[in-house]
């Protein structure tokens, strides 16, 4: 049967390629597929313990049988940011996510989100820093799973809108290259009060940054490297 696998990050690096397509023998699981990729390329052997596997666009947290038509990616860990939109959802609720490559406007997000019942709209913007670590940048690359990724991050949407007593919530992340200062996200929170909609936004970005799969590459004078971050532990379990 044939299976289309993607790879992501410093995964794709150490592949040496973004996708291929293989045929995978009757029986196949996700985990015997992952094995012969860490028996191919014993680089990744060493981060076998933060690469998560996604079947189809969604987590594989047990091993899975593999079908005809797969489509299987290999994630490392995320590092864990208005114009046209790459991919966008908008719910039922009224809570907007998208990812763009071009700059980010959160004044028109809010408009979008407020209700005249809010009394408070807070907007947070994650911005590209000149260091990271103390390791000095120039500039960085953001790159994404788009299709899973932006439902990731309307999953997270609809669930701060239901932990937090909020009206509603937009998050746009960027794509890209992304000098020092831009804004990488955005998140806007619209409530009825103040309390729950400074928190619902600190959660909302934590949330985004252990379990959307996002990547960055930073840039120097001494060369290039991935950020690396950590996986919510929720999703660990294979």
């Amino acid at each position: 049967m044939r299976i289309r696998v993607l790879f992501f990050g410093v995964v794709k690096e150490l592949a040496g390629m973004a996708e291929e397509v293989v045929e995978a023998a009757p029986g196949s699981t996700t985990e015997s597929l992952f094995s012969e990729y860490l028996a191919r390329f014993p680089k990744l052997a060493e981060m076998r313990s933060s690469i998560l596997l996604a079947r189809n666009q969604q987590f594989v947290r047990q091993p899975e049988a593999l079908k005809e038509g797969d489509e299987i990616a290999l994630l490392p860990p995320v590092s864990g940011g208005s114009g046209g939109y790459l991919r966008q959802i908008a719910d039922a609720g009224g809570n907007f996510v998208a990812l763009t490559r071009d700059p980010i406007d959160s004044r028109i997000l809010a408009q979008q989100i407020q209700r005249p019942e809010d009394g408070a709209v807070v907007h947070f913007e994650g911005v590209v820093r000149n260091n990271t670590g103390g390791r000095p940048a120039e500039f960085l690359v953001y790159e994404c799973y788009e299709p899973m990724a932006v439902e990731a991050m309307a999953a997270i949407a609809r669930e701060i809108a239901e932990e937090f007593d909020i009206g509603r919530m937009a998050v746009v992340h960027r794509l890209g290259r992304l000098e020092i200062g831009e804004t990488s996200i955005a998140i806007v929170v619209s409530a009825p009060h103040r309390q729950p909609a400074f928190a619902a936004a600190l959660e909302a970005i934590n949330r985004v940054k252990r379990r959307v799969p996002i990547w960055k590459k930073e840039y120097s004078a001494g060369g290039e490297v991935w950020v690396e971050g950590d996986w919510d532990e929720s999703l660990l379990s294979r």
